[in-house]
């Protein structure tokens, strides 16, 4: 089946809407600021949205669905949700949304406001401190009543939601579903990296011979997916293909040879019926830690020719965790859209093991074909190709 993408948006500290995220990626202009999280004192950076603090949700607020309800409000998502809405009906749309803390910064904030023990009135919310809390918010704010679903596999979540949504679609459960990534930063996040010696005292130089680390940040994202023979005026991009993987291997490191990883990728490209060097452009998951960056890498010129363009976007707007399989597939999405291959921010010097196709700026090309990685904590790892509709 031909799925779509009707429209999407994205809002991260690189920018609160796509085209904010364009000029960033244009100038070159990373969003990452020294570490002022309130609680936190580690010397690093990180990628933070502004304009949340005067977000009061009620019942359902936390920072988690303050973002998700900001990046909803960017573009024309509202406007195409309702008219879906009113073309097949609430409960005809369906939602599916990745995050990996849901709104546990929510959480952190009942636990040090404990009276006598339990929570305080204000803190009784057992719709935000869930791990559903995502898409049960994203429901109430759209008003869509179809099914609703909320995917925690660490950081290729929100990857992972669009295979969720095509399969929707294919089987006929949904007529259009709303997809999409939501997380933000909490202390719980940042100093549990933190203590797996993962972060950054610097920008982080994804690629670099001299990469030490990740930057954190938090971004949401959507994209609302159709068929293709219902006469929509989409995007004329379609998803041409995904893999899923889950190879298990360790808590946090990824697989020395990248097992999981090459069985998505090579999911994807059959599910998508296309040859290694038909791929014009893969956003890397290149988080900028010294494993992952190396395994990742080994693969990409393993699998695929040296004509395949790739890069790392994280040093824009940090590793979002959750947030970051949408984030980042619609960076390659608004690549192909765009001709354009965003360059590898603070890349100086590639590191020496790997020999790829990747460079520090931007580059104008015409594309056909984009991939996107994401690789998860326990091994859980997702690959999307998009492609131009035909």
């Amino acid at each position: 089946m031909d799925i779509r993408l009707l429209d999407y948006q994205s809002t991260s500290a690189a920018g609160v809407n796509i085209d904010a995220l364009r000029a960033s990626i244009d100038a070159q202009k990373s969003g990452l600021r020294k570490n002022d999280l309130d609680g936190s004192d580690i010397n690093t950076w990180i990628g933070k949205v502004a304009g949340l603090q005067g977000l009061d949700l009620g019942e359902w607020h936390s920072r988690n669905n303050a973002l998700a309800h900001l990046g909803y409000q960017q573009g024309d998502l509202r406007d195409n949700i309702e008219r879906l809405k009113t073309q097949y009906g609430r409960a005809r749309l369906g939602v599916v949304m990745g995050s990996s803390t849901s709104s546990i910064d929510r959480t952190e904030q009942a636990y040090r406001h404990l009276e006598n023990g339990e929570l305080s009135a204000e803190f009784r919310q057992p719709q935000v401190h869930n791990p559903h809390a995502p898409s049960l918010y994203v429901a109430h704010m759209t008003g869509i009543t179809g099914p609703a679903m909320t995917i925690n596999t660490a950081c290729s979540s929100s990857a992972k939601v669009f295979a969720t949504g095509a399969r929707w679609l294919e089987a006929g459960l949904v007529d259009a579903v709303l997809v999409g990534g939501v997380d933000t930063l909490c202390l719980s996040v940042l100093h549990g990296f933190d203590s797996l010696q993962l972060v950054s005292e610097h920008q982080c130089k994804p690629l670099d011979e001299h990469r030490d680390g990740i930057n954190l940040g938090e971004a949401s994202g959507y994209a609302i997916l159709v068929r293709a023979d219902e006469g929509h005026q989409d995007t004329g991009i379609r998803l041409q293909g995904y893999g899923e993987s889950s190879d298990a291997h360790h808590m946090s490191h990824p697989h020395p040879e990248g097992l999981g990883a090459k069985l998505a990728m090579q999911q994807a490209m059959a599910m998508a019926g296309l040859q290694a060097e038909q791929v014009d452009y893969i956003n890397l998951h290149g988080t900028s830690s010294r494993a992952n960056d190396l395994i990742e890498g080994q693969l990409i010129s393993e699998l695929f020719p040296k004509t395949t363009q790739v890069s790392s976007t994280k040093a824009w707007m940090g590793h979002t965790l959750g947030a970051a399989g949408i984030t980042e597939a619609l960076i390659a999405v608004d690549a192909l859209q765009r001709n354009l291959i965003p360059g590898s921010l603070n890349l100086e010097q590639l590191d020496e093991q790997l020999d790829l196709a990747v460079q520090s700026n931007n580059l104008s090309r015409e594309l056909d074909i984009v991939m996107s990685n994401s690789f998860g904590f326990g091994g859980n790892n997702c690959c999307l190709v998009f492609g131009r509709a035909v």
